[in-house]
């Protein structure tokens, strides 16, 4: 293994694991903290997906530390820690208490955070993140139903979770190329810094960062980040990127969508499925809180639906029922609950011969991957920037697209199923 990642939750594990794939390298997605039954070593790059975005700093210091630890005996040269590209976080973490803790398990002296992905619309400059051309705190995720968003200054937010000293690198820097940029790490560290958010406005600047990170022990930052880290090694290994997939074997069986975000992109979705008259039901979490909807409901009216056409159960609300939502039952609790119902939905599913799964949400689909005991995945072809089909290796035969609620054209419930070929019931 040449490089070992951390992911704070499934898609953006996922992501990550397609950019690597992209790139060159031999790629596998872990669910959870490896166990020693997975092998580590069969690989050229293993991304590590967990689910510690959002809970306590401690516990998420606890898992990631773990997963690092077991990179690192597998034999990984370089580790990343991923997070979300909008910086999904609180005052509170994760991201600064896992990457201070990640730098000291690796003794990485300096560490960038670039949580930067052009191609989904996200950039950084002059250390403010946008989204498409609006600032972070004027984008949706200022309405983000566990992590606001409300300071577009990264440099500001990553230091309010950190002990170490937070820098900048701007994009002048990173327009005259590696070398420079690489200086810009050193001038940092002279001056005390030691996590430095980075400037990026292109895929190019990506690149151009990968290659001023060569032998640096940790990276943090999106799935954009590890774009330029491949060819450092290809240039001593020689990988050849394999060709393109652009279409996946899938097993046999139904379809169905169950989506836990409440973000623009996936109620936008939402819509679009109404509109081309897939099957659509409503999660009420106030129904499901008092027992007058359950999983086995959801479940059972799914698998009442015509065949031919994938079932979406959905909870997705907008920012103002949201807010009414969280008021009433709690933010925590109500996602904890919308989480462990569609797991449930999904348990149920996957028993009544569903094979195929479209998730929107990075915390639905951690506790739907957990609840249907998926261990490993093998990445397919791209749906839309950032979100592949996968294909579970380890547990049962499943096809899933794990979707960030964000990413996604306003048809993807509609297109993603048009890249799989179906298997014969015998194959």
């Amino acid at each position: 293994m040449l490089i070992g990642a951390v992911a704070d939750d499934i898609t953006g594990a996922t992501d990550l694991c397609l950019m690597l794939s992209r790139e060159g390298m031999r790629t596998i997605q872990v669910i959870g903290v490896p166990t020693d039954d997975v092998e580590l070593t069969d690989a050229d790059a293993v991304v590590v997906a967990l689910k510690s975005r959002t809970i306590p700093a401690a516990e998420a210091v606890e898992m990631s530390c773990a997963s690092a630890r077991a990179l690192l005996a597998a034999g990984a040269e370089q580790l990343i820690f991923k997070y979300c590209s909008t910086f999904d976080s609180t005052d509170a973490g994760n991201i600064g208490p896992v990457a201070e803790a990640l730098q000291d398990l690796t003794g990485a002296p300096v560490t960038i955070a670039c949580p930067s992905f052009p191609a989904a619309g996200r950039t950084i400059y002059k250390g403010h993140l946008f989204v498409g051309d609006r600032l972070l705190s004027e984008s949706p995720l200022k309405d983000h139903p566990l992590t606001p968003m409300r300071d577009p200054d990264l440099v500001r937010v990553l230091q309010r979770q950190c002990r170490r000293p937070v820098g900048l690198v701007q994009a002048e820097t990173i327009a005259k190329g590696p070398d420079a940029v690489k200086a810009a790490f050193a001038e940092q560290y002279a001056a005390g810094k030691r996590i430095l958010i980075v400037d990026t406005l292109s895929d190019a600047d990506l690149r151009t960062i990968g290659k001023a990170c060569v032998g640096m022990k940790l990276v943090t930052g999106g799935s954009g980040v590890a774009m330029g880290l491949p060819e450092n090694f290809r240039q001593r290994r020689g990988f050849v990127p394999p060709p393109r997939e652009t279409r996946m074997a899938a097993p046999a069986g139904r379809a169905a969508i169950l989506a836990g975000s409440c973000s623009a992109a996936t109620r936008g979705q939402i819509e679009a499925a109404k509109a081309a008259g897939l099957p659509v039901l409503r999660l009420d979490i106030a129904a499901v809180a008092d027992g007058r909807q359950t999983a086995a409901d959801l479940a059972q009216w799914a698998i009442n639906t015509p065949a031919d056409r994938p079932p979406l159960i959905y909870s997705s609300a907008g920012p103002d029922e949201l807010a009414e939502i969280q008021t009433r039952m709690g933010r925590h609790e109500s996602g904890a609950l919308v989480e462990r119902t569609l797991a449930d939905v999904a348990r149920r599913l996957a028993g009544a011969g569903f094979s195929r799964f479209l998730v929107a949400g990075g915390e639905t689909s951690g506790a739907i991957v957990e609840a249907l005991g998926v261990k490993v995945l093998l990445i397919g072809p791209e749906i839309d920037p950032g979100v592949p089909w996968t294909r579970s290796i380890s547990g049962p035969d499943l096809a899933l697209a794990l979707k960030s609620g964000n990413f996604g054209a306003a048809d993807f419930f509609l297109k993603a199923w048009d890249l799989l070929e179906l298997e014969t019931a015998d194959a």
